[in-house]
């Protein structure tokens, strides 16, 4: 498998990608020299006896308390056992290793405090597969993912549960099996592992990836309901797009031309068809999908910015011996960026429904109702376009914007706060209804262009329809549905569609 080495400060989406693939990663030896001299201005600054929020104070509202040095060590392991307060379903494995990754990568700057040591172990679990159970729910976005790194940085300290393979085991147990001596936390120390974004962050590069793979696939069946419907391509023409500019338009309406083109359906009715203008679901792809390619790729080039950075605090200035306090923890960028995917998302599978129903009703698509040849002995499609509706529908309710909210925390200390660790966790089950949309679409526009025979599409999509045919016969008589739609899905969510077109297709990460 694939190695990263994380380079902090210039890791790219696609190593994040690969990280979250479950790729092993390891840390840029250069970092040491950084790691060492932060953790060695921590020690001159508390030889001042200076009152320093996060090392020798309380935290939060009880910034104020003054800690003597005695209880120092004793501080920084409370505030991890105090904050590992989460709750619900643990976070998915890949989640919290590309969490863990994003935390390293951030430590390995110098500017968080930490020892080498304990950067080391971190470095260490990543490396065995170590991973920490941490509870899915607890984060409200600002001073940091709080509660679920507290979880993280507990299984560091041998408290807790950390999984091994499918085993749920208490951590301590698990570091002595793998000869790890659990962390002993200094000053400052559980205060850098415990505040960031790297939670919010993590679930929101997720959602990404996925985005990414359901854009690039909804380009395929979009252009396969196309063929189905016997509709132009007349409204891909590059022409159009490059008077209004836009480069995700460009960029959807070449990549639907490309996959559409030496069509013979399309060839089949360019001089006789008597409709002028095509539905909006056919005709506006370029203009719908290219607004959802551009609002993710700004999310991406925050979320890739977010990634790189440095959000504990207070920060550690190694030159000049000062920890400077701040605000870096408030992931007011991640929950924008994870809003700005859950809308490109729910519109992705909202077009795509509306050319499923344009699919199966007669009076659209000019093809046998519900896509079946006996349509009243036989339902077709009909309730696979409700399930389609059903699933749209439920991203629409969770499309709200989450960075819009916030509610006060900290006895007013934190009043505002960014949700952004709600906004991001949401896309996941978001991404997984509308990939079961997309495949509800693959399997009507096959069905569609079946009805065309013995015309032809393109060889593109020919490879896509043959792809699908190898695992779903045609529907000629109602059958169970189910298992088509989980095949379906599964060639979707795999890729298997859109490496089946063996096209270059636009994307985020392209």
């Amino acid at each position: 498998m694939t190695e990263v080495t994380l380079v902090p400060g210039e890791v790219s989406l696609g190593q994040w990608q690969a990280i979250h693939a479950g790729a092993c990663m390891r840390l840029d030896p250069a970092c040491a020299p950084r790691i060492a001299a932060g953790a060695a201005a921590v020690e001159r600054i508390l030889a001042r006896h200076e009152p320093v929020y996060g090392i020798n104070t309380g935290f939060g509202k009880l910034a104020s308390v003054k800690i003597g040095d005695d209880d120092l060590a004793t501080l920084q392991r409370n505030i991890v056992l105090s904050h590992a307060a989460g709750t619900g379903a643990p976070s998915p494995v890949p989640v919290v290793r590309l969490m863990m990754a994003l935390k390293l990568a951030s430590l390995a700057q110098g500017a968080s405090g930490i020892r080498p040591q304990t950067v080391a172990l971190l470095e260490a679990m990543l490396a065995r597969g170590l991973t920490p159970v941490v509870p899915a729910q607890g984060s409200v976005g600002a001073s940091g993912d709080l509660a679920p790194l507290a979880h993280m940085t507990a299984a560091m300290i041998g408290v807790g549960e950390i999984l091994v393979g499918e085993e749920r085991l208490p951590a301590m147990d698990v570091l002595a099996r793998a000869g790890l001596e659990p962390a002993v936390l200094g000053p400052k120390e559980g205060l850098a592992l415990l505040n960031g974004t790297q939670f919010s962050t993590a679930h929101a590069l997720a959602g990404l990836f996925g985005a990414d793979r359901l854009f690039r696939t909804a380009l395929v069946t979009g252009a396969l309901s196309t063929e189905a419907a016997k509709g132009t391509d007349a409204p891909f023409d590059p022409r159009i797009h490059r008077l209004r500019r836009h480069a995700g338009q460009i960029a959807v309406g070449e990549a639907l031309a490309s996959l559409m083109a030496g069509s013979a359906i399309r060839a089949s009715h360019r001089a006789d068809d008597p409709r002028v203008q095509d539905p909006y679901c056919l005709r506006c792809q370029p203009q719908v999908m290219g607004a959802a390619l551009d609002v993710m790729r700004a999310a991406a080039a925050m979320l890739e910015t977010e990634a790189n950075g440095v959000s504990d605090n207070p920060l550690i200035f190694a030159e000049t011996d000062e920890a400077l306090s701040g605000g870096n923890f408030h992931a007011e960028p991640v929950a924008f960026a994870a809003d700005m995917i859950a809308m490109a998302v729910c519109e992705i599978g909202s077009i795509a429904e509306r050319r499923i129903a344009m699919l199966v009703d007669p009076a659209l698509s000019g093809l046998p109702a519900f896509l079946t040849p006996r349509p009243g002995l036989n339902s077709g499609f009909m309730i696979p376009q409700v399930t389609a509706a059903a699933l749209v529908s439920e991203n629409k309710q969770r499309a709200f914007p989450a960075s819009v909210d916030s509610i006060p925390t900290s006895a007013n200390q934190e009043d505002h706060v960014s949700m952004a660790a709600h906004g991001a966790r949401r896309l996941a089950e978001m991404v997984e209804n509308a990939l079961a949309v997309i495949g509800i679409e693959l399997l009507a526009a096959a069905q569609g262009c079946d009805f065309h025979a013995p015309l032809t599409s393109s060889e593109a999509l020919e490879r896509v329809r043959a792809r699908l045919r190898a695992q779903v016969p045609h529907l000629e008589e109602d059958r169970h549905f189910h298992p088509d739609m989980e095949i379906a899905n599964g060639l979707v969510r795999e890729g298997a569609i859109m490496e089946a077109a063996g096209l270059a297709l636009p994307g985020v990460l392209s």
